[in-house]
């Protein structure tokens, strides 16, 4: 068989993952505070993109509009006007079709009766700061480092100046998770004593909150622990002498060397699980940032629900054409025109992308909304079976996408913050052949039935079972005692046992 070298001509579709179209993605799943950094970080690239400034009144916006040159427009991304739900659908850029390429639009979808708009970015001046005015979380106590707890603490403890300097040089040797990282001998010479007395400040602080801190590893960060539990006996030594064979499932060696059975041993290691490795870890957290919700849903007059954008989560972002109008006839050669050019291409596409996304968080807010009706008017106990498929079939889009805009976004609803995964729950059948029920909605019964037993009555899975089958829940004992775990809720065992030291407590 003859080998030879031929031209074939083949022809053949694929998708191509332009930097643009990837762009658009990550900003559908973008949090607020990353869409934040990320567009500072565009701004900070291109000189072509700034920040919008809002106007303090609308003569001064009216006035900057006439000293414009006609000629010369901003291309802006504003929130001023309203949007109405019959109008999500126009003036989309027809270079996103890639991205939507199955999206006719939403006014169809979303009916008369759902009323979803742009919420106006003017306001009344609520979002812009005030030196008059203050902000609650400018008062809230800093959060307290593990360093201030310790020191604290070594206060206390220490009464001779010499021990607390100790304590303190001790101190700074800890890393973030508590272990204490400094050389005893360097402390000690450092500080003209001997290797005994930093053993002996060092054997105070190890009894400091939280239990396990100043531990040199991990092995005496849990006997440490186990010791204020006063479960340090001596097959548990054993098996903290021995984390290795623990950490290769050697199960049959730590029975032998510990000398207990297969019943003691789970024991312990549900001890050891109980423990925490990273005891410091607590005070490393730092102040958590606030939620801010992306969409608000409020009551409209006549009946129906008002969905919008959040102002606060709508970057403003103005593309400077009089600057590129002023810079480019200048440009010296052809490399300064092209990267004026892309620095153009790139802004008018972030400004269309940041649109696009407003407008597709708003379209699958407006579904949920409809989807959910019976929630927001009734509550938890109405909370419907819906999954991604369900929005992303009714709003004409690929359920990749409505997956994306529903992560880390939030709805703030006349019944709290949720974020907008809380509102997809799985389905659980009906007993009497009728609507499914959402699995949220069982675990607020489940957890109805246990407040709501009486001491003499404790409530089994079993029991149950049997209730939410009376009301039509057609539920498996296993999927309570799931549901139940999940909400911290004790076994029937337990909530005897506290039932009756509380009612022995009470005589």
């Amino acid at each position: 068989m003859a080998l030879a070298a031929k031209l074939q001509l083949r022809q053949s579709q694929s998708l191509v993952m332009t930097p643009q179209l990837m762009q658009s993605i990550r900003l559908l799943q973008f949090t607020h505070v990353e869409l934040e950094r990320f567009i500072d970080d565009e701004i900070e690239r291109n000189p072509l993109l700034e920040r919008a400034e809002p106007q303090d009144d609308a003569a001064s916006d009216q006035a900057q509009k006439a000293d414009a040159a006609p000629e010369v427009v901003g291309d802006w991304f504003e929130t001023e006007t309203a949007w109405s739900a019959e109008a999500i659908s126009e003036k989309l850029d027809t270079s996103l079709e890639n991205l939507f390429p199955d999206d006719p639009g939403t006014s169809e979808r979303l009916g008369p009766d759902l009323t979803a708009q742009w919420k106006s970015a003017s306001g009344n001046g609520s979002s812009s700061s005030s030196s008059e005015g203050f902000d609650a979380a400018d008062m809230a106590a800093a959060a307290i480092t593990l360093r201030d707890h310790v020191g604290e603490q070594v206060a206390l403890a220490f009464a001779d100046p010499a021990a607390r300097l100790i304590a303190g040089e001790l101190a700074d040797g800890l890393d973030e998770a508590g272990y204490m990282r400094a050389d005893m001998a360097e402390i000690a010479v450092r500080l003209g004593t001997n290797e005994a007395a930093v053993a002996k400040v060092l054997a105070v602080c190890q009894a400091f909150e939280p239990a396990g801190i100043f531990a040199r590893d991990l092995a005496e960060c849990l006997a440490l622990q186990l010791a204020i539990r006063d479960r340090l006996d001596p097959a548990m030594k054993a098996l903290i002498a021995n984390l290795e064979l623990l950490a290769r499932r050697d199960f049959q060696t730590l029975k032998r060397i510990c000398g207990v059975d297969e019943e003691d041993l789970l024991d312990m290691l549900a001890e050891i699980r109980a423990l925490d490795p990273r005891p410091g870890m607590a005070f490393s957290g730092g102040a958590s940032d606030a939620i801010v919700a992306d969409v608000e849903v409020r009551a409209a007059n006549d009946g129906s629900w008002t969905v919008e954008l959040n102002a606060e989560t709508l970057p403003r972002v103005l593309v400077d054409h009089i600057y590129f109008a002023q810079v480019s006839p200048h440009a010296k050669n052809q490399t300064e025109k092209d990267f004026l050019a892309e620095c153009l291409q790139n802004a008018n596409w972030l400004t269309r992308s940041l649109d696009q996304r407003a407008k597709t968080i708003l379209k699958v807010a407006s579904e949920i909304v409809r989807q959910q009706d019976a929630f927001l008017v009734h509550g938890v106990r109405h909370l419907k079976p819906l999954n991604l498929r369900t929005v992303a079939d009714a709003i004409g889009m690929h359920e990749s996408t409505v997956s994306r805009v529903t992560a880390n976004k939030y709805m703030l609803t006349p019944r709290g913050v949720f974020e907008l995964r809380y509102f997809f729950t799985a389905s659980i059948a009906s007993s009497g052949g009728g609507d499914a029920h959402s699995s949220e909605a069982v675990r607020d019964r489940i957890k109805q039935l246990i407040d709501e037993e009486k001491p003499v009555d404790v409530l089994s899975d079993d029991a149950i079972v049997d209730m939410l089958r009376e009301s039509g829940v057609d539920i498996a004992r296993r999927t309570v005692a799931k549901y139940r775990e999940g909400m911290n809720i004790p076994s029937s065992v337990q909530r005897r046992r506290e039932k009756r030291a509380l009612a022995s407590a009470g005589r």
